[in-house]
């Protein structure tokens, strides 16, 4: 059992690391504060390689696997969730898809400006009335009279990346059918799609999310992505990963919750002495880390599984299902460490407790990872 990364992506770790600390961690308040999307931060990620990884080198990308795609996101996480989700959610959402399922026009068309970060995609999959249940999606798109192009016609929510302004397309999913769900590239831009004013959430505020209207929306036929009425296998499939990827997310949020806690449990004194001498404060900190341990088990071992070609759809919905819980559990630690100033929104812990419990919503919510996790041990769940 070897559990150590290679030389190369250990590198690979220290570069992304030191960027993430020089170029994300002292802006991430403000960005916060304003609810900004830093386009000019995410072009600098493009730069650095990071949205190209998993994709090959005849598209711009790096042709790494998901293993350091996750080291990726980690550290990207552990200084901001705003920019680890627009990372994760460009990659995973918007150009896996098209590099998974789509013909060679496609690809050769979106895929270049995805991985260099000069575009960014967006997955449309939720909507009002259809989250979890995805077969209740009620968008529709037709066909027209000459077979030329999608008339699409519904509503969108919740949608990361949908809206900035380097988003080049969305892959949305509608029923073409009955009974049939299918994917279809919409560009940004296109008349007929209507991209809402910006959610005032929780947390994450300096990702992008929007909800789309389709009002008679035309695109060309060509845009079909991948097979006609696979548009939630399709989802189901490149899903997988991205719980992994999310975990990643979780874990970075962790381990940042742990370098802040012990931090300032040695440096705070209260009663002439350091907080962290207080088993109540140590044993804390103790649980961070136990957290982090354990959270990046389940992850890397769940990337490694993927990377292997193994079967790794239960390890997945585990990983996702463990860090995010923690991550959770670990922001409220942290705010309880730091005490009053936790409170305060000058403190990253105050903004990770708010960025945390997306993560048990985001990509299947704990509820549906119990539900995969419960169906992979043979039990007849509905």
């Amino acid at each position: 059992m070897d559990f150590d990364l290679s030389a190369e992506q250990e590198a690979f770790r220290g570069v992304v690391r030191e960027f993430a600390r020089t170029e994300v961690a002292p802006h991430a308040g403000a960005w916060d504060r304003d609810h900004t999307f830093p386009v000019d931060t995410v072009l600098a990620m493009g730069r650095l390689g990071l949205f190209g990884l998993p994709f090959p080198e005849e598209y711009g990308g790096s042709g790494a696997d998901l293993t350091t795609l996750c080291v990726a996101i980690e550290e990207i996480a552990r200084a901001d969730q705003s920019m680890a989700v627009t990372l994760e959610a460009a990659v995973g959402l918007g150009a896996n898809p098209i590099f998974r399922f789509g013909t060679d026009e496609q690809k050769a068309r979106w895929l270049p400006g995805l991985c260099a970060g000069t575009a960014l995609g967006a997955f449309g999959l939720t909507e009002p009335g259809a989250g979890s249940d995805a077969g209740a999606t009620a968008t529709t798109a037709v066909l027209d009279e000459g077979g030329d192009e999608w008339v699409i016609n519904g509503e969108k929510c919740f949608i990361t990346n949908s809206g900035t302004p380097i988003t080049e397309l969305v892959n949305v999913t509608a029923r073409t059918g009955p009974g049939e769900i299918s994917t279809i590239i919409v560009p940004a831009g296109t008349p007929g799609m209507e991209v809402l004013a910006p959610y005032r959430k929780m947390g994450w505020h300096a990702s992008d999310t929007h909800g789309l209207v389709f009002t008679d929306c035309r695109v060309p036929a060509a845009n079909l992505l991948g097979e006609r009425g696979r548009g939630i296998a399709q989802f189901l499939a490149v899903l997988d990963e991205g719980r992994i990827a999310l975990a990643a997310m979780a874990l970075g949020l962790i381990e940042a919750c742990l370098e802040l806690s012990t931090t300032y449990a040695r440096d705070r004194t209260a009663f002439g002495r350091p907080i962290g001498a207080n088993q109540a404060v140590a044993f804390k900190c103790a649980d961070l880390a136990v957290a982090a341990g354990a959270a990046r088990l389940l992850t890397y071992r769940a990337a490694w599984l993927r990377d292997m070609g193994r079967p790794f759809r239960q390890e997945a919905a585990m990983a996702k299902l463990y860090t995010t819980e923690a991550a959770v559990a670990a922001t409220r630690e942290a705010t309880q460490v730091f005490g009053g100033y936790g409170f305060m929104d000058e403190m990253p812990v105050s903004r990770f407790y708010r960025d945390a419990k997306v993560l048990e919503i985001g990509e299947g919510t704990s509820e549906i990872q119990r539900l995969v996790i419960s169906r992979a041990l043979g039990l007849p769940v509905s």
